[in-house]
């Protein structure tokens, strides 16, 4: 199944169940070929940070950090909102693998040709 698939994730620690989900499905759309992105915004971009999901774990599926080493080492990639990441003053020398950090139009352009998305 050739295409693209957006998930687009808000939520990090403070909803791990959100963030775990999302994940759980970005790593489908990229098991079945598609162009997989993963969007963090808001307080996603926290999960761009080495380390900070290494705790999340929810019952019933694979830790969270197992799920986005899976999905970068499937292809996938992780886009980071530029505004968000500073807004926290987060560091860049500190992105997990896989991980960019980019502005809105970026994200615009992947979704330019109606690639579906789905947010969390």
């Amino acid at each position: 199944m050739p295409g693209k698939f957006c998930v687009s994730l808000t939520s990090a620690k403070d909803n791990c169940d959100k963030a775990t989900v999302a994940f759980v499905v970005a790593n489908a759309a990229a098991a079945s070929d598609k162009e997989t992105l993963v969007f963090l915004s808001i307080e996603g971009v926290r999960l761009s940070q080495k380390g900070f999901a290494d705790d999340v774990r929810e019952e019933g599926f694979a830790p969270l950090a197992e799920l986005m080493a899976n999905f970068v080492k499937a292809g996938g990639k992780i886009w980071v909102c530029s505004p968000c990441f500073k807004k926290r003053k987060l560091d860049e020398a500190s992105l997990v693998a896989g991980a960019t950090i980019v502005g809105g139009a970026k994200l615009v352009e992947f979704l330019s040709d109606g690639s579906p998305s789905i947010t969390y």
